[in-house]
């Protein structure tokens, strides 16, 4: 979770503090799913304001991806162009393909280290429980700023995203299962020491950019991170470093171009169009909750402009 992980590098969060904003938050998105109030929510929100707020992420995303892509130039603005070739190839795997040449590139131009000498060093998560001002704090600072985001990015934009990409099986991904989900895994793994986490469009268009097509994808890896976390979670920074920024900036790029030109930009009414930029605008240089606000107001405003230009016709 962004907001989250902001004030803990920035506000210096405790364990306790950030057990405590998952458990929270997590109980937020149970009571939630389970009494369908997020459902009726996600079904309030206008298509124009939906397709306003992944444009405005899909941006977001792109941007973040360009600053890291800008750290080391020649690394980032050449995975970027592999990456462009590689997906042009049917059936070719480009993203693992681009970080390989960008990791060799990268050792051999001396700007990520050599392996390190890695051992397995086994270790298991150990009972975080919180105090009461660790849980007051923690509210204050961390789960009020990152729930308009969850329910946002984490859950609406991310059900219907996956109704988009996935027409005839999306509708799984429902707003309430994303929602039970999130909560479910808070509330179980974040006492155990585990970052409080969600779901994300952001995340969703990467994965299905590069070629994922079925729940195998997450599968494996949720599996690589339980095996490094387990096995090797002395060395897990370590081999992440080996990955250069700027490679990782141009995958950023590419899902990000994904997620904000979406279909209902093409599709949409003429008129909705200044609605999407506001929603869109507003959820980049503020956040997607104040971009769903406003959002919310303009369309109210372009409906009552058309009812007002076109009179309804009277029933025959």
């Amino acid at each position: 979770m962004k907001a989250v992980s902001a004030v803990i590098l920035t506000g210096g969060l405790r364990p306790g503090e950030v057990a405590a904003a998952g458990m929270m938050i997590g109980v937020v998105l149970l009571i939630l799913g389970i009494t369908g109030w997020i459902g009726r929510l996600a079904r309030a929100v206008p298509q124009s304001v939906s397709a306003g707020l992944q444009l405005g992420l899909g941006l977001l995303m792109g941007v973040l991806g360009l600053k890291l892509t800008l750290e080391t130039p020649w690394l980032g603005f050449g995975s970027l162009a592999l990456l462009f070739a590689l997906t042009r190839v049917p059936h070719c795997p480009a993203a693992p393909l681009a970080l390989a040449v960008a990791m060799i590139a990268g050792w051999a131009t001396g700007k990520v280290g050599i392996v390190p000498e890695v051992t397995v060093t086994p270790d298991m998560p150990r009972l975080v429980l919180p105090s009461w001002p660790e849980v007051w704090r923690s509210f204050e600072i961390a789960v009020l700023p990152q729930l308009s985001l969850t329910l946002t990015n984490a859950v609406i934009v991310t059900a219907s995203l996956s109704r988009e990409l996935f027409p005839s099986t999306g509708a799984i991904a429902s707003e309430r299962r994303l929602a039970l989900s999130s909560g479910l895994a808070n509330v179980l793994l974040c006492p155990l020491g585990a970052m409080p986490m969600c779901h994300g469009a952001g995340g969703l268009a990467a994965q299905f950019r590069f070629g994922a097509r079925t729940g195998l994808a997450p599968i494996i890896f949720g599996a690589v991170l339980l095996v490094l976390a387990v096995a090797f979670a002395d060395h897990a920074a370590a081999l992440f470093a080996l990955i250069p920024i700027g490679a990782v900036g141009s995958l950023l790029i590419f899902a990000g171009t994904d997620l904000a030109i979406s279909r209902r930009l093409f599709d949409g009414k003429p008129s909705c169009l200044w609605v999407i930029g506001a929603t869109a605008l507003v959820t980049v240089t503020v956040n997607p909750a104040l971009g769903l606000i406003l959002g919310w107001a303009a369309e109210w405003i372009r409906a009552a402009i058309v009812r007002r230009l076109i009179p309804e016709r009277p029933k025959p």
